[in-house]
């Protein structure tokens, strides 16, 4: 798994431009929680798949960028998350234990 580091707007406007040709997945990542721990080290055992750009945010270091995300996307902030985007805009969430790359990967053909 490579992810791409998301630290500021410009990224995030960087995944909204990007997402007009390829799926963009952003998992927002709480380094204080065991099950945002889990969400990340499942998804990184699993094999990713190549047309999918994936994007990691340490939320407790950008808190403001992760509120950002949640009012740019029209999601409720979760932690951990992931967010599917396509054509800027989110196409799916999800959160928690329901964070799965078969998922992603499913959603990503759609």
């Amino acid at each position: 798994m490579n992810w791409i580091t998301l630290q500021g707007a410009e990224t995030l406007e960087s995944i909204k431009e990007k997402s007009a040709t390829k799926p963009q997945v952003i998992f927002k990542h709480s380094t204080r929680c065991s099950i945002s721990s889990m969400a990340k080290s499942r998804l990184e055992r699993s094999v990713a798949p190549e047309n999918i750009d994936f994007y990691y945010l340490d939320l407790i270091a950008n808190r403001s960028l992760s509120q950002k995300i949640a009012e740019e996307f029209l999601v409720e902030h979760e932690s951990p998350q992931v967010l599917l985007i396509r054509n800027g805009e989110c196409v799916y969430d999800e959160s928690h234990n329901g964070i799965s790359m078969d998922e992603l990967q499913e959603q990503a053909e759609k």
